[in-house]
């Protein structure tokens, strides 16, 4: 099975492909990048090319499931109406792909990454370093997040 997993945002997107066949004890990180949107476009354009970016992926690498964490409420209302924005985009492209979607909270993240739903970044990101194989040196915290959250619908789901 292939995932695809998504950390939303219109700045910077966190994106990973996982693999994990049966009999395979450790899911493998296929691709992992930052996609990152200039502050000089107009919003709409950044959709426009987070929507690009992502049915590219998908068409490259085929995943069946994409895997995107849920919203979380903050003080600041634009940032969350855009990252909500995002994530349509997102959802819509993975639709149009004909993938699953599941979707995951911050707190189902940190359970099924460290087994405590309270953990911290600095935790969740080490425990991503031990169950998959991947490159420490070039792995920005949201290419980590997309990681984390592909692994989540890897442990929820069932082959």
């Amino acid at each position: 099975m292939r995932i695809l997993g998504i950390d939303p945002g219109f700045e910077r997107l966190g994106v990973a492909i996982l693999e994990k066949n049966k009999g395979e004890k450790k899911e493998k990180v296929l691709f992992s990048e930052c996609f990152k949107t200039s502050a000089k476009l107009e919003f709409s354009e950044r959709l426009f090319l987070i929507g690009k970016e992502i049915k590219n992926i998908i068409k490259k690498f085929k995943p069946e499931v994409l895997a995107i964490e849920t919203l979380f409420l903050t003080t600041n209302q634009k940032t969350v109406m855009h990252v909500a924005e995002v994530r349509g985009v997102i959802i819509y492209e993975a639709s149009l792909g004909g993938l699953k979607i599941f979707e995951a909270s911050p707190p189902q993240i940190k359970i099924a990454t460290t087994g405590y739903g309270k953990a911290n970044k600095e935790q969740v990101m080490k425990m991503v370093k031990i169950l998959v194989e991947i490159d420490n040196l070039k792995k920005s915290d949201d290419e980590l997040d997309a990681i984390a959250i592909a692994l989540t619908a890897f442990a929820h789901m069932r082959f």
